[in-house]
């Protein structure tokens, strides 16, 4: 389906040609003649599938702009972030994040004369109680990710502001996953929900799931290898701990791949400075742990590197989903050593996961500072042959 076909504004509709959006992903395409209708909607969607438009753009051609019309209530600073510079690219109304981490002063300012709030949950809190931010008259409310603010703690915080929203408002529930706890959320607070069920879109032809199996210490040689053979526009590194993040980023920078870490141990300046410079292409790779991947949202990633492997099947997936975002192309590759074919293995019974066969690659030395592992990599080869692998 055209995108014009269920967006009415033509200026809106340029924009979204200008960027290359023509075609309705399958989120847009059923959710939003939904929400134009007025119905409260309940949606299960994998990242990457084009969520944000699917919310945008009907509140969008539906508020006046002559007072704080929208809430939308996401997990980190950088999805609350990123949703408002899409409400910023497409709209004339004023849209202002709201997170924690920065001064509340500028935040209580630009309230003042905001259309549209996109916030984290504490500080959503922290304004509503100290009466800088009243919501009592929205029209919409969003939930953007409800099951990673439920693994974050965040459900009574969410069901207290919740409780302050008038009742007439149209509620918008979007989840990767949708579990019992948002199953109770939907039926206390929303009316008659239309569902919307999206499911596998992460994992479609343009998206290939790889592995190498390899010993952990041979894993930074061959990911360097990989780094320096493969082309590819955007990287993005998975890491268990910020002590890896950071020493596999500077490691990898000694080999003169343009690598920067990405943790909860930055500032928020910090941070903002990282994805800036990673979003401008001014490092090609992103070396980050879960935490702090949570709503990263860049299109132009093509590889996921599973360094270190998630501890859930859940958490492979929203890996996944960084890449192969609105129909573009994306590997997810992860380097599977000794201790990691018991916990793989249940991942690979649940995707499509193609074994590769390990490259000839130069032996490089890897240094972890104190507290972390250290090994020193190896000047003569070591031929590894896979025992007790366990699929």
């Amino acid at each position: 389906m055209k995108i014009e076909e269920i967006v009415s504004d033509k200026r809106v509709v340029e924009l979204l040609h200008k960027d290359g959006i023509v075609e309705a992903t399958k989120v847009q395409e059923k959710s939003i003649p939904l929400i134009m209708d007025g119905k409260d909607v309940v949606v299960q969607s994998e990242t990457g599938s084009g969520k944000t438009l699917a919310f945008v753009l009907p509140i969008i051609e539906n508020i006046s702009g002559d007072k704080i019309e929208a809430l939308v209530i996401a997990p980190t600073r950088e999805l609350a972030k990123q949703i408002t510079y899409v409400f910023k690219r497409y709209s004339r109304f004023n849209a202002v994040s709201i997170y924690g981490g920065v001064s509340i002063t500028n935040q209580i300012k630009n309230l003042r004369t905001a259309n549209i709030i996109v916030g984290t949950p504490g500080r959503l809190l922290d304004l509503l109680d100290r009466g800088e931010l009243h919501i009592d008259e929205i029209k919409y409310l969003v939930l953007d990710e409800a099951d990673r603010m439920l693994d974050m703690g965040f459900i009574d915080d969410i069901e207290k502001i919740m409780k302050r929203t008038n009742k007439n408002r149209q509620t918008l529930l979007f989840s990767a996953t949708i579990p019992k706890e948002v199953i109770d959320m939907s039926n206390r607070y929303m009316v008659e929900p239309a569902k919307v069920m999206i499911k596998g879109v992460v994992t479609t032809a343009k998206l290939c799931h790889k592995f190498y199996v390899v010993s952990f210490k041979e894993k930074f040689s061959l990911l360097v290898h990989l780094l320096q053979t493969k082309e590819a526009n955007l990287s993005l590194i998975f890491c268990a701990t910020r002590k890896m993040a950071d020493n596999l980023a500077r490691e990898l920078q000694r080999y003169d791949v343009r690598a920067k870490a990405i943790h909860g141990d930055l500032s928020q300046n910090q941070r903002e400075q990282v994805l800036h410079d990673f979003r401008r292409k001014r490092i090609d790779v992103l070396v980050a742990t879960d935490v702090a991947a949570r709503g990263l949202d860049i299109d132009d990633i093509t590889h996921i590197y599973n360094f270190d492997l998630p501890n859930e099947i859940l958490m492979y997936t929203h890996r996944a989903g960084r890449t192969a975002r609105m129909g573009n192309e994306g590997e997810v590759i992860s380097l599977v050593s000794e201790k990691d074919y018991l916990l793989f293995g249940k991942i690979k019974r649940t995707k499509n996961i193609e074994e590769m066969k390990k490259p000839n690659f130069r032996r490089l030395f890897f240094k972890m500072e104190k507290g972390g592992m250290k090994h020193n990599g190896y000047r003569k080869k070591t031929k590894y042959h896979g025992r007790g692998r366990r699929y």
